[in-house]
């Protein structure tokens, strides 16, 4: 097998660095005879893509890709057009996997190749989640890196003739969320079915939580809301509808565990600030989704009914 592993990036070159690294430490085995990292950068604005020309003997396995800045969506799909192999993996540039990664992936999707006999499927990996820069592979398996998400590109690999059947991501996503989760929807209408493959780890880092994040988080509540009706518009299904939230149940949900919006994003500011302090940034990002949850689903209820959707 010769797998290609395609990386979207954007302003993302300190811990791309520590991803690249740990791509180019992975060991071969009779299933993973060869493997290239296809880097598509999204016109990033911090160097990205001319410290990788200058560092090029670090990442003999890296291909550079540039484009505008078009989102991950296009990102994706060129780095699949780009890319030479059989298999592509999908991975998040803020993903730090480990030696055994391509090779777990390679041997899950051999062995349900010969048990299914097609390759109508695709595994997926486990993902940690961490806020520790200097070592995200020392992290442990939390209860919340449970993901109940179908073909989240965070950590999959699938047949490259099965991926492009699907007609690859859908560009109108150009805002945050959705895009990954719609491809799974065409792929479960083709067939396609989730391997799951714990062996292969990857550990997500992200910055631990500050209070000058909160406004960045609410606008990415109220893109995901605008995408998750693009989502719904090409998958009028009542299953769509509860992967997105576009429910009275959840509607419901979040105004009573938000006592109706009294806990919010700034009546809950004191108390999220203290956890910090106390080291606890987990805590208090864990907590805060509660109002972020509430905005969602009301941004998303208001966006339906200018669009005569509700």
């Amino acid at each position: 097998m010769f797998a290609s592993v395609v990386i979207p990036t954007y302003n993302r070159r300190s811990i791309l660095e520590k991803c690249l690294l740990a791509l180019e430490d992975q060991r071969l085995t009779t299933d993973l005879e060869a493997y290239e990292v296809v880097v598509v950068d999204d016109g990033s604005s911090d160097g990205t893509p001319d410290w990788l020309r200058r560092d090029a003997g670090r990442f003999p396995h890296v291909r550079l890709v540039e484009q505008a800045h078009g989102g991950p969506a296009e990102g994706r799909n060129r780095g699949v057009d780009h890319a030479r192999g059989d298999v592509i993996v999908f991975i998040d540039s803020d993903l730090v996997v480990t030696p055994t990664f391509l090779a777990s992936h390679a041997a899950a999707l051999k062995q349900s190749w010969s048990q299914r006999g097609d390759r109508l499927c695709f595994t997926y990996g486990a993902v940690i989640n961490t806020a520790n820069f200097e070592s995200p592979t020392s992290e442990r398996h939390k209860l919340r890196d449970l993901s109940w998400a179908y073909f989240a590109t965070g950590n999959v690999a699938i047949d490259r003739e099965v991926l492009e059947r699907s007609g690859l991501f859908d560009t109108g996503f150009r805002l945050y969320g959705w895009e990954d989760l719609e491809l799974g929807e065409r792929l479960r209408q083709m067939g396609v079915v989730l391997v799951k493959c714990p062996q292969a780890v990857g550990y997500h880092w992200h910055p631990a939580f500050r209070l000058e994040q909160i406004p960045d988080l609410i606008r990415v509540e109220r893109e995901r809301a605008k995408m998750g009706l693009v989502f719904y518009r090409k998958h009028p299904s009542r299953r769509v509808r509860f992967i997105i939230q576009f429910t009275w149940l959840h509607r419901l949900l979040w105004e009573l565990l938000t006592l109706g919006g009294l806990l919010n994003e700034r009546s809950l500011r004191p108390l999220l600030a203290w956890l910090i302090r106390r080291g606890r940034p987990d805590l208090a990002m864990e907590l805060l989704r509660l109002p972020l949850n509430r905005i969602g689903v009301r941004a998303m209820a208001l966006e339906a009914r200018q669009q005569g959707m509700a």
